[in-house]
C-alpha cells in the first residue's frame, strides 16, 4: 500500500472545475422512519439535492489510495456516497429513496436557479447565500430531533466541531441563530498563495500586496464582489486593524466584524478608487485559473481560498515546485459552506425532510467527511469526538511527524476539535516546514483565526451600491480616457480620412 507523502492531500479536483451534472436517475435514497417497513408497492422518496461542482466524493478510487489510520479504520471510496447513502439509509430506516444530485456554479447561479422555478429539497450555499435564503423566509429548520445527541444516526451534531457550531449558534439573522437552518459542510479562510523564491512571507502577509509595485501585473484578485471588497477594506482599514489598541480592545471580534463589512457610501466610494488602482496592478481578475497561473509560474502571488490553495500546493509539490499560504495580518475572512432545507422542495413532506436530514448526517459520519476531505481538498466542518478520533487520526496521517523528522514542533488544533488549545489530545507533532504549508491552510493556527471575519449578507440598499461599485471597477469608463489621448485618436482618424480622400480622388 503506497502512502501519500508527508504534507499532500491528494485531491482529485482538477485545474478548471469540470461540471458532472449528474442527474442521478438510477441512484436510490432512502427516505423515512426508523418504524417503517418496506412494502413491495411503496414508492420510493425522491430526495432532489444540488451542491457545488464536484464537491461530493464520487467513489472509484485506486487500490493505492486505501486509508489506513492509526486507529484501526480503513476508508475507500468505491462508489459515490450519495448512492452509499441510498444502501445505508435502506438499511437504517427500511424505506426506499431515489437522489436527483445536480450541481451549480455559484451561489449567484444556485440563487437564479431557484428563482427560474428549479425546485430542490436540499442545497449547500456558502454562509451569506444562507444568510439571504433565510432572510427572505425560503428555508425550513432542522427538526427538533436532528440535534438530539441521544440518536446514534445523528452524526452530524455528534460529530460537528465545536468551533463550527458556536459560529452557527452565535450568528443570527433577523434574530434566528444560522443554526437552526444551516448545517457546516466545508469551511476555511482566504489569504495570499504566493512563490517563496519571488515573493517573502511579509509581502505575502498582507493585503497590500495587491498594489505592491514589485509586483505589477505579477498578481491576480477574485472575480467576485465580496472577496474584492473584502480585500480593499483590509487595505483601506489597515492602520486601525493593526493598532494594538484596536486588537486588544474587549470587543475585538465584534468592532473587527463591524471594520470588515463597512458598507457605509463614503467607504464604497473609497473601495471603488482603490479597486480602479488594483486594476492598473493586477495580471487579471480570476475564478478558478489563479491555481493553474501560480502552479505554470505566469504569476507569483494570489488571492485564494484556502482549499483550492491546498489543491495548488499540492500539485506544484508534483513538480517539486514549492508554494506557500499566507494569511493577511489585518484580516481574513471566514466562510462556510451548509447544508440547508429549501421550504418550496420539502414541501411540508415529512418523508423528504426524514431524508434530507439523514442525507446530512451521513455526510457527517466520520469516515464519509474523511472521504470527501481527501477527494476535494478542503476541510470538513466535522471533528469526530471523545468515542472516535478518525477525524483528528487523519490530520496526523496527513501530516503528523514521522520518527525520522527533524525540526520538530507541536501543533494545536483543538480549538477545531474540542474546543479547547491546549487540550493535550489534539496537540499535533509536525515540522516546521508545514506553517505557511498545507496544514497551516487547512487548520490555521489559533491566532490567525482570531483575527477572521465572517462577511454579512447586505441589506437590499447596500447591496445595491456595493454591485454598482464592481460594475463601476470592471466596465471600461470612457470619462477615464486622457484628453491626450482622444487627440491621439483624433489624429488618426483625420490621417485616415486624408489617405482615403487622396485615393478616391485618384480614382
Amino acid at each position: 500500500m503506497t502512502k501519500i507523502k508527508r504534507g499532500q492531500v491528494r485531491t482529485v479536483r482538477k485545474i478548471g472545475r469540470i461540471a458532472f451534472g449528474i442527474a442521478a436517475s438510477g441512484m436510490a435514497v432512502v427516505c423515512g422512519f426508523s418504524d417503517q417497513s418496506v412494502s413491495a408497492k411503496e414508492e420510493p422518496v425522491v430526495l432532489r439535492v444540488c451542491s457545488w461542482e464536484e464537491y461530493i466524493d464520487l467513489g472509484e478510487w485506486d487500490d493505492e489510495d486505501v486509508i489506513a489510520l492509526d486507529n484501526g479504520t480503513v476508508i475507500f471510496g468505491e462508489r459515490p456516497l450519495y448512492e452509499e447513502f441510498e444502501d445505508w439509509y435502506r438499511e437504517t430506516y427500511g424505506r426506499e429513496v431515489r437522489v436527483e444530485y445536480s450541481c451549480f456554479g455559484t451561489n449567484e447561479d444556485l440563487y437564479n436557479q431557484l428563482n427560474l422555478g428549479d425546485t430542490y429539497d436540499l442545497v449547500c450555499p456558502s454562509e451569506y447565500m444562507i444568510m439571504k435564503l433565510m432572510a427572505e423566509d425560503r428555508l425550513l429548520p432542522y427538526s427538533d430531533h436532528f440535534y438530539d445527541r441521544q440518536d446514534a444516526n445523528n452524526f452530524y451534531i455528534n460529530n460537528v466541531s465545536p468551533f463550527i457550531q458556536e459560529t452557527l449558534e452565535s450568528n443570527e439573522i433577523g434574530g434566528e441563530n444560522w443554526s437552526k437552518y444551516a448545517a457546516g459542510y466545508m469551511w476555511g479562510v482566504t489569504g495570499v498563495l504566493y512563490n517563496p523564491e519571488l515573493v517573502t512571507e511579509e509581502e505575502a502577509s498582507t493585503w497590500e500586496i495587491f498594489r505592491n509595485q514589485k509586483f505589477n501585473r505579477q498578481v491576480t484578485l477574485k472575480d467576485n464582489v465580496r472577496d474584492a471588497y473584502f480585500a480593499a477594506l483590509g487595505i483601506l482599514k489597515a492602520d486601525q486593524l493593526t493598532d494594538e489598541n484596536f486588537i486588544g480592545s474587549g470587543d475585538y471580534h465584534e468592532r473587527l466584524a463591524d471594520v470588515m463589512n463597512d458598507v457605509n457610501p463614503g467607504t464604497i466610494e473609497q473601495a471603488q478608487e482603490l479597486l480602479d488602482e488594483l486594476m492598473d496592478n493586477v495580471y487579471s481578475l480570476e475564478t478558478d485559473s489563479g491555481k493553474a497561473d501560480m502552479i505554470t509560474g505566469k504569476i507569483v502571488a494570489n488571492y485564494q481560498w484556502s482549499g483550492d490553495a491546498v489543491y495548488a500546493m499540492d500539485q506544484a509539490d508534483e513538480d517539486d515546485f514549492e508554494l506557500r499560504f499566507a494569511v493577511p495580518r489585518e484580516s481574513t475572512n471566514l466562510w462556510f459552506d451548509g447544508w440547508v432545507m429549501l421550504k418550496d422542495g420539502i414541501d411540508g413532506n415529512a418523508d423528504r425532510q426524514h431524508a434530507a436530514e439523514a442525507f446530512v448526517n451521513f455526510l457527517s459520519r466520520t469516515d464519509n467527511a474523511v472521504r470527501n476531505m481527501f477527494y476535494i481538498g478542503y476541510t470538513s466542518s466535522i471533528a469526530g469526538n471523545e468515542q472516535d478520533d478518525t477525524i483528528y487520526e487523519y490530520l496526523n496521517w496527513c501530516y503528523g511527524a514521522d520518527e525520522a523528522d527533524e525540526d520538530l514542533m507541536e501543533y494545536p488544533v483543538g480549538y477545531f476539535f474540542s474546543g479547547d488549545n491546549n487540550d493535550e489530545d489534539y496537540i499535533m507533532q509536525t515540522t516546521h516546514s508545514q506553517m505557511g504549508r498545507q496544514l497551516y491552510s487547512q487548520y490555521p493556527p489559533e491566532d490567525v483565526m482570531d483575527r477572521t471575519a465572517i462577511m454579512r449578507y447586505f441589506d437590499a440598499d447596500a447591496n445595491r451600491a456595493i454591485n454598482q461599485m464592481w460594475i463601476n471597477v470592471r466596465c471600461f469608463d470612457i470619462d477615464d480616457v486622457p484628453v491626450g489621448v482622444w487627440m491621439a485618436l483624433l489624429a488618426g482618424l483625420l490621417v485616415l480620412i486624408g489617405i482615403g480622400y487622396r485615393k478616391s480622388k485618384r480614382r
